[in-house]
C-alpha cells in the first residue's frame, strides 16, 4: 500500500493563504487596474499614517482607504520620537523623512486608539517590562506625556485613557523636532493632526488646536 506523507499546514499559514485566495478574488480583482497603475507609476499619497502596530487597529479599513492612499507608519503605542543627529538606526524617523521630503505628504496623521498595550505597560512599569529588551526604552518616550499629567488625571480608572491622549500630543510636538517637518508645516506645505479610535465603540475622535479631542460624526452628509 502506498502511503502518502502529507505536511501539516499550520492554521496561522492556512489563514494567511485563505486571505490572499480572498484578496484575490475579491479587492484585487475589482481593483486590478489601480494596482497596476500603483506598481508602475508609483505612490503618491497625501497623508502619513503614524500609528499603534495594535492588531485590532487598521487605518485603512478605519479610513476605508484604497491602495496607495496612505502612507503608514506603525509602531508600538504609535511613538514619534524627536530628532536626533545621532549615528544609529532610526526608522521611525526615516520613514517621517521620507514621507515629507520624498512623497510630500500633505498631513501627518498620529492616531492612537483605546485599550493600548504599550501604555499599559507604561503605567505598568518594571514589573511587565523586566524580561523586555528593547519595548522598555522605546515607552520611555511617553515620559513627558505622562508627567504633564494632572494627579486626577493619573488616577487608575483614568489614567490610561488619559495617558492614551496625551501620547499623540507628545508625539505631534516630537513632529515638530524635526527641521523639514516644521519648515513644510510653517510653509504651510504641511498638516498635522492627532488622532483617537475607540475599538470598543469604533468611534473616531480629532485633536482640536487646544489638544482636546473631539468625536467626528460618523453620519454621512449629504450633497
Amino acid at each position: 500500500m502506498c502511503v502518502t506523507n502529507q505536511l501539516q499546514i499550520p492554521s496561522w499559514k492556512q489563514d494567511l493563504i485563505s486571505g490572499y485566495q480572498e484578496f484575490r478574488s475579491g479587492a484585487y480583482k475589482t481593483q486590478r487596474g489601480e494596482y497596476a497603475r500603483l506598481g508602475t507609476d508609483g505612490q503618491n499619497p497625501e497623508i502619513m499614517m503614524v500609528a499603534c502596530a495594535d492588531s485590532r487597529v487598521n487605518p485603512s479599513a478605519i479610513f476605508h482607504a484604497h491602495p496607495g492612499e496612505l502612507f503608514t507608519l506603525r509602531n508600538v503605542a504609535n511613538i514619534v520620537p524627536p530628532f536626533e543627529n545621532e549615528k544609529g538606526l532610526h526608522g521611525a524617523s526615516a520613514a517621517i523623512e521620507y514621507a515629507v521630503l520624498s512623497l510630500k505628504v500633505k498631513a501627518i496623521v498620529v492616531m492612537g486608539h483605546e485599550s493600548c498595550g504599550g501604555i499599559q505597560c507604561y503605567l505598568e512599569g518594571e514589573q511587565e517590562l523586566a524580561d523586555t529588551d528593547f519595548i522598555g526604552e522605546w515607552i520611555q518616550l511617553l515620559s513627558d506625556a505622562h508627567g504633564r499629567l494632572t494627579e486626577a488625571e493619573r488616577a487608575p480608572a483614568v489614567a490610561q485613557t488619559n495617558l492614551e491622549y496625551a501620547g499623540i500630543l507628545q508625539s505631534l510636538e516630537n513632529l515638530m523636532t524635526f527641521p523639514f517637518v516644521a519648515k513644510a508645516v510653517q510653509a504651510g506645505e504641511l498638516s498635522l493632526l492627532g488622532a483617537y479610535f475607540s475599538i470598543i465603540q469604533g468611534k473616531l475622535l480629532f485633536a482640536d488646536e487646544n489638544g482636546i479631542f473631539q468625536e467626528i460624526s460618523s453620519e454621512k452628509i449629504g450633497l
